[in-house]
């Protein structure tokens, strides 16, 4: 056995060299960009969050659990690692006591003849094999070449993911020839439990030299295996960990990323501030996070298979968006790390300097601007990438830097900044729905009342748009219905700048949201109600990191306690089939799902229908990420491929949570009620106008 011993090391010291020295190296590609300490920060103050995220998403797969049957195959493949350890352990203990004592039949300290073990190591092999062939069945079946642009396969690096199953089941067949060799010369440590390898004992003949060579082979195929995963996609092994650790987002996507500068939050007001730090404009502008997201790209698509840009023939598709970064990375890796390019030839600084987006960039502008920031590829994603801010970080440099972003956002843009709202309105306007009520709404004029419970954010769309303005009134009639003390900014209230952030023009959001924050704070607001989604998630998440923390409640979420606690009760039956629409800055941005649909469910004679699409997988109207203010040029229009999906339920009504949505939502059903494809009934409308209907009677 002493040959045995020798070879086995030295194979094994070799590889963990070549893994040691490609670790080494993704270590200092990842740190060639700005730092990132926010992350570090945000993981030890939420320490317990990223503890149970661990525990969910990465030991208890919860996210791939969604994807039955691949989901279970990869979590017994996964656990097949974790368990299997303890094998390797058993195999290197053997050649070394082999070699030292002539007999290879070391055990596991304390464990290492319990039978229960013996029976977990045989069956999570064999779950493990059964999982490959269910993986080899899933890609033939969704393969690129029999569903070309549907399968969310399409522009993986096919050919390594085979070559893993591969060295997979190499893995697992010489395991069991090992194990059986073992038992067969009486050196396997369990007299019971390990099915699988006491049965081939029993066949196989009882030869050392077998044992022998079956350890080599299962030895030597981990290790080439090792050698093969930290050169490949499947490095989300080692790295899918410290990605979800470091994510920002433990339940729901909540807000965007702080600008940072450095490591330091953005101040506009320095003078010293380099633009060109403003956002990505190049690779190594990246942050570790950013890489670490590169690192840890599994290549599985089903971030592509959610996208609703990509479900309507868009050229977005978020796996690709981070692959392309990754292998362009890669590519110029060895001139980044080099640090000095003062004698490379002009290719390579032609390369070097390649930007992130352009027509000729490693990202098209058509795929930037397609994204709606509906956050699912993020929620789908298993390894918690965070595609959004890959965008939101690349959007910011050209906005703001190349002043280079479709053309009719300029107006919305210019509205911001001179009116306050998007549609370029006076802010007089803001209060004109309050006349339109038969009772008194309390007006701020400089500190909220005593007795006032919550600011009404009634947000641009909600005083200005007209759609929008038959939801203020709903929900402004309900409070006032349930006693509810409240009172509104009007004229006062501004954007969150919402649109303005998501667009990339991150000076504009800031100093819309500083203006807020101040009116807020010397109204002496503590709670505020929201019925617009988008403003719902500023006001909650996104103020707080310049320093404006209220307590914010979505209108939804407020109905829903009125009505359990018997202040506002339906009484009058709304006898309609109604299918409910998820807003995404709503669902999977704050993860308000129940209270809508709670709402509906207490109203007498409503019956539901959910759309194929719903919750956690809704699909997007188009609006988000400033994309209300973009013309849509490419593909099937958001809107109207939700709407279709909607008409298949055959509904009297969409209803909806958010004012973005009725506005897409109604006008895609417009467009086919006049094709004669909707009931001319049809008709979109907000949740609280649904109640105030029923309560009201």
């Amino acid at each position: 056995m002493l040959w045995v011993a020798i070879i086995g090391l030295a194979m094994t010291v070799a590889a963990v060299a070549m893994a040691g020295r490609r670790a080494l190296f993704l270590f200092k590609l990842a740190t060639v960009g700005p730092p990132a300490p926010e992350r570090i920060a945000y993981a030890k103050t939420h320490a317990g969050a990223e503890a149970k995220a661990q525990l969910v998403e990465v030991f208890g797969q919860k996210k791939l659990l969604k994807w039955t049957p691949s989901g279970v195959a990869h979590f017994f493949v996964m656990w097949a690692f974790f368990i299997l350890l303890t094998v390797y352990i058993e195999a290197y203990g053997s050649i070394i006591q082999g070699a030292i004592t002539g007999r290879p039949n070391f055990h596991i300290p304390l464990i290492g003849q319990w039978s229960v073990l013996g029976f977990l190591q045989d069956f999570i092999a064999v779950a493990c094999l059964l999982g490959l062939v269910a993986f080899a069945v899933i890609r033939i079946r969704n393969s690129p070449k029999t569903l070309g642009r549907k399968s969310r396969f399409s522009g993986s690096h096919l050919g390594g993911a085979w070559l893993v199953l591969f060295m997979i089941f190499n893995i697992i067949w010489t395991l069991f020839l090992a194990r059986g060799a073992a038992a067969a010369n009486g050196n396997l440590p369990y007299d019971g439990g390990a099915f699988v390898s006491l049965a081939l004992g029993n066949v196989l003949p009882a030869s050392p030299l077998l044992e022998e060579i079956a350890l080599l082979l299962h030895i030597g195929f981990m290790l080439v295996f090792l050698v093969i995963v930290v050169n490949s996609k499947h490095l989300h092994i080692f790295t899918a960990p410290l990605n979800v650790l470091f994510s920002r987002r433990p339940d729901g996507l909540g807000a965007a990323p702080e600008m940072t500068v450095d490591g330091k939050p953005v101040d506009f007001e320095d003078e010293d501030l380099d633009p060109e730090k403003l956002g990505r404009g190049k690779i190594g502008d990246t942050t570790w996070k950013g890489f670490l997201d590169f690192y840890s790209c599994t290549e599985c698509g089903r971030c592509q298979s959610q996208c609703p840009a990509w479900n309507t023939d868009k050229p977005l598709s978020p796996k690709m968006l981070i692959l392309d970064q990754r292998d362009h990375a890669f590519k110029v890796a060895p001139y980044l790390l080099q640090g000095d390019t003062s004698h490379a030839d002009t290719d390579v600084l032609a390369l070097l300097e390649k930007p992130l987006v352009g027509e000729d960039g490693v990202i098209h502008p058509d795929v930037l601007w397609s994204c709606t920031n509906c956050g699912a590829c993020v929620e789908q994603c298993p390894v918690d990438i965070e595609h959004i801010d890959h965008i939101l970080d690349m959007r910011r440099y050209q906005v703001m830097v190349e002043s280079s972003f479709p053309s009719e956002a300029g107006v919305m843009v210019k509205n911001l900044e001179n009116k306050g709202n998007p549609w370029g309105m006076s802010e007089m306007k803001r209060a004109d729905w309050i006349e339109e009520l038969d009772f008194e709404v309390t007006l701020i004029d400089e500190k909220m009342p005593e007795d006032t419970e919550y600011l009404f954010w009634v947000g641009c769309a909600g005083a200005l748009e007209d759609r929008a303005k038959k939801t203020t009134k709903a929900v402004a009639e309900l409070l006032h219905i349930a006693g509810v003390k409240f009172a509104v900014l009007g004229p006062a209230e501004a954007c969150t700048g919402d649109p303005a952030r998501r667009l990339g023009m991150e000076f504009l959001f800031n100093m819309l949201a500083q203006q807020n924050i101040e009116t807020l704070n010397e109204a002496g607001v503590k709670k505020i109600v929201a019925t617009c989604p988008h403003c719902f998630n500023t006001l909650a998440n996104e103020y707080p990191q310049l320093g404006g923390a209220y307590e914010v409640v979505h209108h939804t979420q407020l109905l829903s306690k009125l009505v359990d606690e018997g202040l506002l009760t339906p009484i009058t039956p709304i006898e309609e089939k109604i299918t409910y629409h998820d807003p995404c800055f709503l669902g999977r941005h704050n993860k308000v799902y129940s209270q809508p649909r709670d709402i509906m469910s207490k109203v007498p004679g409503v019956q539901t229908q959910e759309m194929h699409r719903h919750k956690d997988r809704g699909f997007c109207c188009g609006a988000g990420g400033a994309r209300m203010w973009m013309e849509e040029r490419i593909g099937k229009r958001i809107n109207t491929e939700r709407v279709d999906e909607a008409l298949t339920t055959n509904p009297d009504t969409v209803s909806t949570a958010c004012p973005f949505c009725m506005v897409m939502l109604g006008d895609a059903i417009n467009e086919k009620k006049n094709s004669g494809e909707a009931k001319e009934t049809l008709e979109v409308v907000d949740v609280a106008q649904l109640l105030i209907k029923s309560v009201k009677g």
